[in-house]
Order: C-alpha cells, then sequence, then structure tokens
C-alpha cells in the first residue's frame, strides 16, 4: 500500500471484482489490490493498455447493458471461486455547458443507466457470494453527490441516487456481516480531468486553456491540488479491508477539502 507502512490490511488470498478497472481511478484500485495480494478481476470495456500488464484476471464488458452485469459476476466466480470485494466504479460525466433545458431525456437515461444502475446490476448479481463470504461493498460516487453542480447536473443527480442506494444497502446487509461504504472523490489527476476530451477541456472549449481550468479548479481545494490515483486506490483498499470491520454506511470524501459539507 503505497506511503503506509508496518500495516497489514490482511486482505492477502482475498478476491475482488472491480469494474471500470481499465484506466483512471479503476486502475488505480486494482493496482493497490494487487499490491495488498487480492487476486482481482478486472473488467472493463477495453481491457488493453497498462491493464493487461498487470497480474490480474481480465473481463471486457459493456456493464451499461443488463446482460453485461450478470455476465461479469458469473465471469468473476468462475475464475477465482467467488468474490470478498466488489468496488463498483464504472462512470462517465459530460459537462453540459448549454444548461438545464438543453439535456434531453435520451442524456438523462444514458447517465442514470450508466452511474447508477450499472452499480445496482452488478451489486445484484454479486449478493449471493458477498453474502456467504461476508464480504464488502466500495462504490464510487462522487462529491457531485452532495455537492451538485449545474454543468454536470444528470452526473449529479445520478451520483447523488448511488450515494442513497448504497447506504441504504448497509443498514439491509449489516446484520448479514456485509459492508457496504461508498468514496466520493473531487478532481482526481486522471485523464477523466485532465485528458483530451476530458472535463477540463470541455469546459475550456475550443478557444480556452484546459490547462488554466485544471489550475482554477485545484485551487478552489484548500490543498490547492488534485487527488492523486494512487492516493484513491490506497483509500479503497483500506475500505475494503477487516482493519475497519465496523465501518459501514460511510461515504468517504476524498477531495482536499474542497466540499464544505460536515
Amino acid at each position: 500500500m503505497t506511503g503506509v507502512l508496518a500495516m497489514d490490511l490482511q486482505l492477502r488470498g482475498k478476491t475482488a471484482l472491480v469494474t471500470g478497472a481499465s484506466r483512471g481511478i479503476g486502475l488505480a484500485v486494482v493496482r493497490a489490490l494487487v499490491d495488498e495480494g487480492v487476486r482481482v478481476v478486472a473488467a472493463a470495456r477495453n481491457v488493453g493498455g497498462e491493464l493487461a500488464e498487470l497480474p490480474v484476471e481480465t473481463v471486457a464488458v459493456d456493464l451499461a447493458t443488463v446482460e453485461g452485469a450478470a455476465g461479469v459476476v458469473d465471469e468473476a466466480i468462475e475464475r477465482v471461486g467467488g468474490i470478498d470485494i466488489l468496488v463498483n466504479n464504472v462512470g462517465l460525466v459530460h459537462p453540459r455547458l448549454n444548461g438545464f433545458a438543453e439535456v434531453t431525456d435520451d442524456e438523462w437515461l444514458a447517465t442514470f443507466n450508466l452511474d447508477l444502475m450499472s452499480a445496482i446490476r452488478t451489486t445484484r448479481a454479486a449478493l449471493p457470494s458477498l453474502i456467504e463470504r461476508a464480504g464488502s461493498i466500495v462504490t464510487v460516487t462522487s462529491i457531485n453527490a452532495t455537492l451538485p453542480t449545474p454543468t454536470v447536473v444528470d452526473y449529479s443527480a445520478a451520483k447523488a441516487a448511488c450515494l442513497s442506494t448504497f447506504k441504504a444497502l448497509a443498514r439491509e446487509l449489516g446484520p448479514q456481516g456485509v459492508r457496504v461504504n461508498t468514496v466520493s472523490p473531487g478532481p482526481v489527476s486522471t485523464d477523466l480531468w485532465l485528458g483530451k476530451g476530458g472535463v477540463a477541456a470541455t469546459v475550456a472549449g475550443a478557444d480556452g486553456d484546459p490547462q488554466a481550468v485544471a489550475a482554477t479548479a485545484a485551487a478552489d481545494a484548500p490543498t490547492g491540488r488534485f487527488t492523486r490515483p494512487e492516493e484513491f486506490g490506497d483509500l479503497v483498499a483500506f475500505l475494503a479491508s477487516g482493519r475497519v470491520g465496523n465501518l459501514t454506511g460511510a461515504d468517504i470524501i476524498i477531495d482536499g477539502g474542497l466540499n464544505p459539507v460536515m
């Protein structure tokens, strides 16, 4: 675990299914779990690139479909025998620069399908294995769940629904030994924010400066910077571990102090 000494997270030999695992924070989560000795099934649409270089099982899947969620869980169980840890990370954000009235029904539905329903479907399919193993669920939401922003109004709403859903699930599954937590990141230094076609470039537009947009966003946080992917990955590994065995129903915000919600 990067930056943490002399702490055994007691994860060696455990199994995990991580969705949206091919890049960004999903890839960082995979790396953190692998470093802790977890047998990881990494699911994404594209399982090439850096993910293919890691000692993990990869599954190419489209989790925007009903069949994808059930199929990836079945495949994970077949490959590693069961699921101790589920990390729901699939998601995508499209800044809407023309205002609320320009967001179509199809765009609303597509956002909710990917940013909410993919996690619900995957969790539902994995529940029997997670209950059998008294496992742990960590779902990636966003600070926009509690800090909604007009330019990502549909994404904010979907992540708020995701946060509520998994808090309710924590209450249901606690008596069965399954812990359910969420992580709400602010801006993270990945391609989602900083890459070509990312949030900074989209907000900047054709004539703007994406680096200036990113710098302004970083300056809004008291720490003055974005979260690093490896910091996010380490946090998820910690939440999934037995070292915090009585932590459930929590939403952990990692945003450099950007979100003022108490």
